[in-house]
């Protein structure tokens, strides 16, 4: 099968959030299973800074936007075996920053990401590449399907082409109306085709609309938004697609968060010999200047500490937290809401509790690996992937049940022999110290204790696993036929 990842975004080269380390670890993992898999993203003036080469190739399109014709210059590297493509257009893509200045977004994003759109399509007739799917990430890339069954739905060269849209937030990639004009889709400005969300342009409703196949990041999260507030004004039209939207748990990469080989750990540790991992969190206990009890069970929380994050319930809680037996360390940056809060706590229980306002991966690992128990109170979370890390790392999560968190973590108490974590309902403090305090019990039992972190361990999360579930999609697409 033959498969072209289309991303606004892709690690090392250029990265905003998350999204980044999905094309190149989705590619790499389709290769692996014997597919012809391949990335395209814009050549951002950060693939420069990052000090890559690419190879300049002499295949190029124009494109006409707001009037004026772009022009779009292919070029490539190699990603571990992958090709990657890079569409380089120095007026929309050579400036700091991928979607903003660091402060607000650029205001030709519309134009920017519709030249994007037009230009992938039209370099596919130069490439001596093409695909049967085109796996789009994220509302950047949500022009392509409205073209393909618009403007482009009577061309033969397009036809055998299959499209599968995956995105994360449906809250983004939405513009004034006026601005469909500028996009030169020709008839279809008339009629919107699924451009139009709420009185604006709309990326994503586009995408949604017009793709073979949507993809979320979880199953839970895909039956939230469908069947809940979470979906908003999109949940209908997520349920007019019925079967053709599925949810998808992404992977995480092994090799990047791996307790055997993380480098910012104090001890290596595995889960054939977890000795390691007690050396970690006296380390940690050292570090934080707490006091180093091996029994006592230390309590870590690495994320944004924010109100979707669930932070203002680890607040509401401290003082209940603070009369537990255990230990407690939180690191992350807080909202300005809950700044003034967990500032305060930084050093008020010197020897129980430590607060770091900070965003520090090497103090986030380290937490993960020293932690035994991780609290994770998302009141959503499509995804994670700290849980899944928590896991890896062999520290327990005590998590709010959402999203990609349900479809991860198992009760331990309603299922104890497949059990790796604890699980809360009722996003509240109440709800989440009662689980909490279930964990604590367990963590007594030492023998029972051992056998759910090594659940966790042992749990298959990997990009592959992740890789041959979108196979099935893929197939799926290039099945459908639409109305």
């Amino acid at each position: 099968m033959q498969i072209l990842i289309v991303s606004p975004e892709v690690s090392p080269y250029a990265k905003h959030g998350e999204l980044a380390e999905v094309a190149g670890a989705l590619g790499k993992s389709l290769r692996k299973l014997g597919h012809d898999a391949r990335i395209i993203l814009p050549c951002y003036k950060e693939v420069d800074d990052n000090g890559f080469t690419l190879r300049k190739g002499r295949k190029s399109v124009e494109v006409m936007i707001e009037g004026q014709t772009h022009k779009g210059l292919l070029r490539q590297t190699m990603l571990e075996g992958v090709p990657v493509y890079f569409i380089e257009n120095r007026e929309f893509f050579h400036r700091e920053g991928l979607y903003d200045d660091g402060e607000n977004a650029y205001e030709d994003n519309v134009q920017r990401f519709g030249f994007f759109g037009h230009a992938v399509l039209q370099l596919l007739r130069r490439m001596d590449f093409r695909p049967d799917v085109l796996h789009l990430h994220g509302w950047q890339t949500g022009l392509i399907p409205v073209l393909l069954r618009t403007t482009l739905k009577n061309d033969s060269f397009y036809a055998p082409i299959h499209t599968v849209f995956t995105f994360r937030d449906l809250n983004e990639g939405e513009f004034p109306s006026s601005l469909i004009e500028s996009l030169h889709l020709g008839d279809s400005a008339d009629q919107n085709y699924g451009l139009n969300h709420q009185g604006r342009l709309s990326f994503l409703a586009g995408a949604l609309t017009h793709a073979d196949i949507i993809t979320t990041v979880s199953q839970t999260y895909r039956n939230e938004l469908r069947l809940t507030d979470l979906g908003a004004d999109f949940a209908p039209l997520l349920r007019q697609r019925g079967n053709a939207f599925h949810g998808i748990l992404e992977g995480l990469d092994t090799k990047t968060w791996d307790p055997s080989l993380d480098m910012n750990l104090n001890l290596p540790y595995n889960i054939d010999n977890l000795n390691g991992k007690k050396g970690d969190k006296r380390a940690l206990q050292k570090e934080m200047k707490l006091e180093p009890e091996a029994l006592i069970p230390l309590v870590g929380a690495a994320f944004p500490l924010t109100f979707p994050k669930g932070a203002d319930l680890i607040k509401d809680a401290w003082e209940q937290l603070m009369q537990r037996e255990l230990q407690l360390v939180i690191a992350g940056e807080a909202a300005p809401e809950l700044h003034d809060f967990f500032a305060a706590q930084q050093d008020r229980h010197g020897h129980k509790a430590r607060v770091l306002l900070t965003q520090d991966t090497g103090i986030a690992r380290r937490i993960f690996a020293g932690s035994d128990i991780f609290l994770m109170p998302s009141r959503h979370e499509a995804f994670g992937p700290e849980q899944i890390i928590a896991l890896r790392y062999g520290s327990v999560p005590v998590a709010h049940r959402s999203g990609g968190i349900n479809d991860t973590v198992i009760d331990a108490d309603e299922q104890p022999r497949q059990g790796n974590g604890f699980l809360f309902d009722k996003a509240t403090p109440e709800a989440m110290l009662e689980a909490l305090d279930r964990a604590l019990e367990l963590y007594q039992n030492r023998r029972q204790w051992l056998k759910i972190v090594k659940r966790g361990m042992t749990a298959d999360f990997t990009w592959q696993n992740c890789a041959q579930k979108y196979v099935d999609i893929y197939r799926k697409a290039m099945a459908y036929r639409p109305v």
